[in-house]
């Protein structure tokens, strides 16, 4: 039987970076466990995609596995442009639209989620104090008096202080404690692909509120700049259409779908598409289990929020851990109340944004497209919006923090 500090379930990129952080802010023994296979990289493109503002970024760095993401495939971005298919308003941003000093030159990353777990792992192998158990999955979690026992169906069991669970948004760790959800179901499915932009993606990314739900065009590292992943939110009929489309009528969809802004679309290889829910556990934290990322918290794509909020668990939950001015309870209590805290702002944020693109009547639309166009107009707001986009936020855990 293995002792360790903390058991960490789920090997994915929240899990790996919160078994970094914890490594960098104390000296403790962690335990992965995680049967997913690490995906190969290869000159295509993985269509599951992560865009990560400068927080993330800072953060990642501090863990000393940027380098290793940025050695690989990543397109940095330095406008965005968003659009309403209904009306007229449009938002335009810009990084040169803030002052020198308050960026790094981005407005954040386009990154294949499989390179980003790719660097995340390598670097947690190379921890003789973070071991990883890959060949079977947990089959049971029993709690004790100061520690939890976490059972195999052949191997030794382990034992550990505290276990986190960052297993996803069917969260196995949140099933076994019993936590209740709170959720919705947004009646969207996402539909992800890798995309040959005829116009190029100009270092931009685009995004456009059509009747059915939001279309974004990320942009992707490409040899000539063309290649963009997107991710399409639409009603689950609409998916199922598109899916089953032929490439040719797809492309023509698509096309049409971004008011050919980024020239004739032409999808690279496969089409993915995934209901999407919003979910919120009504406890971060329950006795000696801690939830982190997607096994906490599950929101709407629509600003590219969710790994950014993720990476902001594992970076609050080293700091609570090893904080030695309180007691562990109390650390773990305000862990709970910070991160819920966050999670429900953002859930609310893109639950108005949502809404506010919802089909209405034209007086709606003709007042929204003015709403837009001032914003657009309008410095202090705009600056007020990037500087959000970038992951300025009140209270950032301290290895997240932006620091010029």
């Amino acid at each position: 039987m293995q002792k360790f500090d903390v058991l960490i379930v789920g090997g994915g990129m929240v899990g790996l970076a919160t078994a970094l952080a914890l490594r960098l802010k104390d000296d403790v023994r962690v335990a992965i466990v995680d049967t997913q296979p690490l995906s190969d990289i290869t000159d295509d493109h993985d269509v599951r995609v992560s865009a990560l503002n400068e927080a993330s970024q800072q953060f990642l760095k501090r863990l000393d596995v940027w380098q290793a993401i940025t050695e690989e495939r990543h397109q940095a971005y330095q406008h965005m442009h968003v659009w309403d298919s209904q009306g007229y308003g449009h938002l335009d941003f810009n990084i040169d639209d803030i002052s020198a000093k308050d960026h790094c030159g981005q407005l954040g990353w386009i990154i294949e989620n499989s390179i980003i777990r790719r660097a995340l792992w390598q670097r947690a192998q190379q921890d003789n104090n973070i071991v990883f158990f890959t060949q079977e999955k947990l089959t049971n979690l029993a709690m004790g008096e100061s520690e939890v026992f976490a059972t195999f169906a052949t191997q030794a069991p382990i034992v550990a202080n505290y276990v986190v669970g960052a297993d996803g948004a069917r969260s196995w760790v949140r099933e076994q404690c019993k936590i209740a959800l709170t959720f919705r179901d947004y009646d969207h499915h996402a539909l992800v692909a890798t995309v040959k932009c005829q116009a190029g993606h100009n270092n931009t990314a685009w995004q456009v509120f059509l009747p059915t739900g939001p279309l974004a065009f990320l942009p992707l590292a490409s040899t000539n700049n063309d290649l963009c992943s997107i991710v399409w939110s639409t009603s689950p009929e609409q998916a199922q259409q598109l899916q089953a489309m032929s490439e040719s009528d797809f492309n023509k969809a698509l096309t049409a779908a971004s008011d050919g802004k980024l020239g004739r679309c032409e999808v690279q290889g496969i089409r993915q598409s995934h209901p999407l829910t919003m979910r919120y556990a009504r406890e971060f934290v329950h006795d000696r289990i801690i939830l982190v990322g997607d096994a906490a918290h599950t929101i709407h794509p629509l600003a590219g929020q969710g790994v950014n909020l993720g990476f902001l668990d594992a970076s609050a939950l080293a700091q609570m851990l090893t904080d030695k001015s309180m007691s562990a309870s109390n650390a773990l209590a305000y862990y709970q109340r910070w991160r819920k805290a966050d999670a429900m702002e953002m859930i609310a944020a893109m639950e108005s944004i949502k809404q506010a693109f919802t089909p209405q009547n034209e007086p709606f639309k003709f007042v929204r497209g003015i709403g837009m166009s001032l914003i657009n107009k309008l410095s202090p707001a705009k600056k007020l919006l990037i500087k959000q986009a970038l992951g300025y936020r009140n209270n950032l855990p301290e290895l997240s923090q932006i620091i010029r």
